[in-house]
């Protein structure tokens, strides 16, 4: 990390449209089922974690697929690149990021099924994996930033706050995930562990954990990283903003980008609604974590299986 060359995780905003490993179209030519698709996929798992860590793989076709059939499809193409992870107490294994029409106070409610505005963070996965099924009617565009760049721009604006982002903040249990017997974890924004850099960010549970009374409160400092961190993100030369079309899949690399979404106005029609997939992937392929973050991912070690959320046992 010391290095004075640009990491190829280092972008900054629309550079990122312009690398080799961002678009990678599919054509009628291509078969789903042949070994060239399946050297395409392990080609884009080598660069989540060595390339820009951002593809956008488009032109799946999903048009004549019915929604379990489109689900079925999309879970057996993400297993090339990595191992698909459980994201619910009843092991789930693809999320359906739609509004449910919950309401705020309703326990059930998070991000990912509401239509509001989501802030930049990262989920508890190697790859991230999003398959577009519907477009909203108007807004829900994706929105992804380097975590490495802004590990570098706070270096060189406020070294004094990226200090505190490379220390451990307390984050609260999510609500989805009773089965975990631990009420808290500690663990940093910001890590280098053998010389791999790694960034993981949920504020939402940071900020549960301070609310908490019987959870270690943040200090103005960490608040002001905090803050900080998220305004620099924000900056419109650093992020990109694109929309996905339907059969488009997002792969993100976890430890390397932090993604957000934009609000957005759905169809009245039921069945036009946006609709994305999600899965989270562990890829064999990962880097080595350093060891606080065992609490939250279990092994830390490159290339094992972690992450997640664990699934009740009757």
């Amino acid at each position: 990390m010391t290095s004075t060359r640009p990491h190829p995780a280092a972008w900054r905003g629309p550079e990122l449209l312009e690398r080799n490993d961002w678009l990678v179209k599919l054509g009628p030519e291509d078969s789903l089922d042949s070994e060239a698709f399946r050297e395409m996929l392990l080609r884009i798992q080598s660069a989540l974690e060595h390339g820009s860590g951002a593809t956008l793989l488009r032109g799946l076709p999903i048009e004549n697929l019915s929604e379990s059939e489109a689900k079925e499809l999309f879970l057996s193409l993400t297993q090339v690149v990595g191992s698909p992870l459980s994201q619910s107490v009843e092991g789930d294994l693809v999320f359906s990021v739609r509004d449910a029409g919950f309401k705020a106070d309703d326990p059930r409610a998070r991000g990912p099924n509401t239509r509001k505005k989501l802030s930049f963070h990262t989920d508890r996965c190697d790859v991230i994996a999003f398959l577009c099924l519907k477009q909203a009617r108007t807004g829900g565009e994706n929105e992804v930033v380097s975590s490495l760049t802004l590990y570098h721009e706070i270096a060189r604006r406020r070294p004094d706050l990226l200090e505190i982002l490379t220390q451990p903040f307390p984050y609260k249990r999510h609500t989805i995930d009773p089965a975990n017997r631990l009420g808290h974890c500690l663990q940093p924004i910001f890590s280098i562990y053998k010389n791999h850099f790694s960034c993981a960010f949920l504020r939402v549970l940071i900020d549960r954990a301070h609310h908490d009374p019987d959870l270690p409160s943040l200090s103005e400092k960490q608040i002001e990283a905090l803050d900080f961190l998220e305004s620099v993100a924000a900056e419109p030369e650093l992020h990109v903003r694109f929309l996905q079309r339907p059969g488009d899949i997002l792969f993100l690399n976890n430890w390397t980008t932090l993604h957000r979404r934009t609000e957005f106005e759905d169809w009245p029609n039921p069945t036009e609604k946006r609709h994305i997939l999600r899965i989270w992937l562990s890829v064999p392929n990962s880097r080595p974590l350093d060891p606080v973050f065992a609490d939250n991912f279990g092994d830390t070690r490159a290339g094992a299986i972690r992450g997640g959320i664990k699934p009740s046992t009757p």
